[in-house]
C-alpha cells in the first residue's frame, strides 16, 4: 500500500503486453493541435459539449476547445501537479485538485486566480466530486480523509477518517446525495454525503481500486483495479439497487486500469463502458454480456491515466506520453473506436 500514487515510469515498452499483435487496420490521420499541457495529463473532465477541463504535471489547468483543437484558459496557481479535475457539465466553474494538499476552484470567464480555495488535506488530494446542485464539494486524499465543502463559502462542513483509507477517486451519484469512493485499501465505499458517513461497503477486493463512475441513471457504478501482467486489472460492475452486489468484471487489460466511464446510450440499444490502462490500450465493452467490443492501442503514449465522454461519439484520454487523445466512436458498421487528434 501506500505507492499507487507514486511517480510512475513512462517507458513505453512496459505498458505493453508480451503476446500482444494489433489488429490490421487501415491507417487514420491523426490531427496534431496545439499541446494543452508539456508533460503528462493526469486527469480530463467535459466541461461543455465543446470544452474540456484538465490538469497535469505542469501544475495547471487548461479549459480547452477539442472541436477547434485551441487552448482557451490556462489556470496557474497550484504549487505541484493537478492531480484530479471535476465539473458539473455545462457550468462556468471547475475544480482542481493538486499534491500540493489543496482543491481550488476556476471560473471559465473570471481573468484572475481561483475563485475560491478548499485547504484543510494533510496529503495530496486525490478524489473530487461535485453534487448534482453544485452546492457542495467532496474530496478525498491519501491522508486517509474525506471532506464536505459549501462550495460558495469555502467551508469545510464535515470531515471523516478512517485508517488505511488512502482515497483514490470520487464520483457523486446523480440525484442522490451518495457519493462513490474507491481506496488503495481494496474497497469501494458508499457515503452519505448528508453526514458525511459510510452508508454501504462492497465486498473487498483482490487489487487497490482506482478510478470509479457512476451510470446517469444511477442504477450500477463501476470500479477499476491496479495489476500487473494481467493479473487484477480488471473493471467491476457493481449493482447500486437494493442487492447492492457485484455484477460482473470486465478483463482484458494486462497492466492498471486506470479509468473506467459509462458511454451514452445514444451508441445503440446495448450499454457499454470504457476503460482506459497503463497497457496504452483503450477498450469497450458490452455492460450486459461482459465481452470487449472494440480496442485502440494508442502506440507510444504511456499510461493512460483518465476518460471523459463529450458527446454519443466523443471520448477523450489524458495520457502520460502524448497528451490528450480526441477518439470517435462511431457504430454504424458495427462499434469502432477511432484515433482522431492529440492535444
Amino acid at each position: 500500500m501506500g505507492k499507487l500514487q507514486s511517480k510512475i515510469n513512462c517507458s513505453t515498452s512496459k505498458y505493453r503486453p508480451d503476446n500482444y499483435v494489433e489488429e490490421d487496420r487501415p491507417a487514420q490521420a491523426v490531427q496534431p493541435y496545439t499541446s494543452a499541457h508539456t508533460g503528462a495529463v493526469t486527469s480530463v473532465a467535459a466541461l461543455t459539449s465543446d470544452l474540456c477541463v484538465s490538469g497535469g504535471k505542469d501544475k495547471t489547468v487548461v479549459v480547452y476547445n477539442w472541436r477547434s483543437g485551441a487552448v482557451l484558459r490556462r489556470f496557474v496557481g497550484h504549487q505541484h501537479e493537478v492531480t484530479k479535475v471535476a465539473c458539473a457539465f455545462e457550468s462556468n466553474s471547475f475544480f482542481s485538485a493538486s499534491r500540493d494538499k489543496t482543491v481550488m476552484m476556476w471560473e471559465l470567464h473570471r481573468n484572475s486566480g481561483p475563485s475560491q480555495h478548499f485547504p484543510g488535506h494533510d496529503l495530496v488530494v486525490t478524489g473530487l466530486a461535485v453534487s448534482p446542485d453544485s452546492l457542495q464539494l467532496c474530496t478525498g486524499s491519501r491522508d486517509n480523509t474525506m471532506c464536505k465543502w459549501d462550495i460558495e463559502t469555502g467551508e469545510c462542513l464535515r470531515r471523516a477518517a478512517i485508517s488505511r483509507n488512502l482515497v483514490t477517486h470520487l464520483c457523486w451519484v446523480p440525484a442522490e446525495p451518495y457519493v462513490i469512493q474507491t481506496s488503495e485499501d481494496k474497497t469501494i465505499r458508499i457515503w452519505d454525503s448528508r453526514e458525511l458517513q459510510v452508508a454501504h461497503r462492497f465486498p473487498v477486493k483482490q487489487y487497490i481500486q482506482t478510478y470509479c463512475d457512476v451510470s446517469q441513471d444511477g442504477r450500477y457504478c463501476i470500479s477499476s483495479s491496479n495489476g500487473f501482467g494481467g493479473e487484477g486489472c480488471e473493471a467491476t460492475l457493481w449493482d447500486l439497487r437494493q442487492t447492492r452486489s457485484r455484477v460482473r468484471e470486465f478483463k482484458g487489460h494486462f497492466q492498471t486500469t486506470a479509468s473506467c466511464v459509462f458511454l451514452p446510450k445514444g451508441l445503440g440499444l446495448t450499454p457499454v463502458i470504457a476503460t482506459s490502462s497503463h497497457d496504452c490500450m483503450v477498450k469497450v465493452w458490452n455492460q450486459d454480456s461482459g465481452a470487449c467490443l472494440v480496442t485502440l492501442c494508442l502506440d507510444g503514449s504511456g499510461p493512460l491515466a483518465s476518460l471523459a465522454v463529450c458527446d454519443s461519439s466523443t471520448l477523450l484520454c489524458a495520457s502520460f506520453n502524448s497528451g490528450i487523445h480526441l477518439l470517435r466512436i462511431n457504430s454504424i458498421k458495427g462499434l469502432e473506436l477511432q484515433e482522431v487528434a492529440t492535444f
